[in-house]
């Protein structure tokens, strides 16, 4: 089909916000539209090109490399409807500084997201939803599809149902599986996987560009790390600080700082 006839919807995450639950139990469910998973992202030029089909949704969450894949993207496909899910920016840093920890991320919630001299893991320009709202409307022709997860988190049936009607798709809800996927690592298995990424670098990298080497070398570092987080409950608790990895203050703090951003996004009105 001719390029200029297909509408391609391209949700860009961002991460810790539900991206996950809608991949793997909402998108491959939906109707009168082609879902092109996540794990087939890094050919996605060509994937596109093979779909015959009117309505096409591409899917792969980001981060700190969100402005830059938008760009790649947006050069090959302007006319495409970018889909972006928010979460407030205090669950917003927790979810992201566990996930950071749970990896091999060693530093303080400061080194992770500094608020005063902006020389942390995180830049504030990450944290700035306006911002990335902002890059979406630059890059693309179509306007942005804004969705919040905490309405996800409420009212999923109703958040996929909206999803459904800006995508021009369809789903049998009943198909969908709203059961919990897992509980959060407990904060000992954090502060214990913490404490050995001191000694052992646990960040996912890419150290061989062999492809056989490098999934052997995954493979040896998730089983590492989860290794290491099951086996914290073996660790007795007085041995840990009553500290807690995250600081309520900090919480507090960066909910304050970026209430006028998320007050923005909240306002944000969505078009079909």
């Amino acid at each position: 089909m001719n390029s200029a006839l297909q509408k391609v919807y391209f949700h860009v995450g961002i991460s810790k916000t539900g991206s996950t639950f809608l991949q793997k139990r909402v998108f491959p469910f939906l109707s009168k539209i082609d879902y092109v998973p996540t794990n087939r992202y890094q050919n996605i030029f060509f994937e596109i090109e093979k779909i015959k089909s009117k309505n096409i949704l591409i899917s792969r969450e980001f981060d700190r490399q969100f402005e830059i894949e938008v760009v790649k993207f947006s050069n090959k496909y302007p006319q495409s409807t970018p889909i972006i899910v928010l979460r407030r920016h205090d669950e917003y840093f927790a979810s992201q500084y566990k996930r950071f920890v749970k990896n091999g991320f060693t530093g303080g919630l400061n080194d992770f997201l500094d608020l005063e001299d902006d020389s942390g893991f995180f830049k504030k320009t990450h944290f700035s939803f306006k911002h990335q709202i902002n890059v979406l409307k630059e890059h693309f022709s179509k306007k942005p599809i804004v969705l919040f997860y905490h309405d996800l988190k409420s009212n999923p049936k109703k958040f996929i149902a909206d999803l459904c009607f800006y995508t021009n798709s369809t789903i049998n809800i009943e198909s969908v599986n709203f059961s919990s996927k897992h509980r959060s690592y407990s904060e000992k298995q954090l502060k214990t996987i913490k404490v050995f990424s001191k000694y052992f670098d646990l960040r996912k990298r890419r150290l061989f560009n062999n492809t056989l080497f490098h999934l052997i070398w995954r493979l040896y570092l998730s089983i590492f790390r989860y290794s290491v987080l099951y086996l914290s409950f073996l660790v007795p608790k007085f041995l840990y600080s009553r500290e807690p990895l995250i600081d309520p203050d900090y919480l507090t703090k960066i909910k304050d700082y970026f209430n006028e951003d998320w007050e923005s996004c909240l306002t944000y009105k969505n078009v079909k």
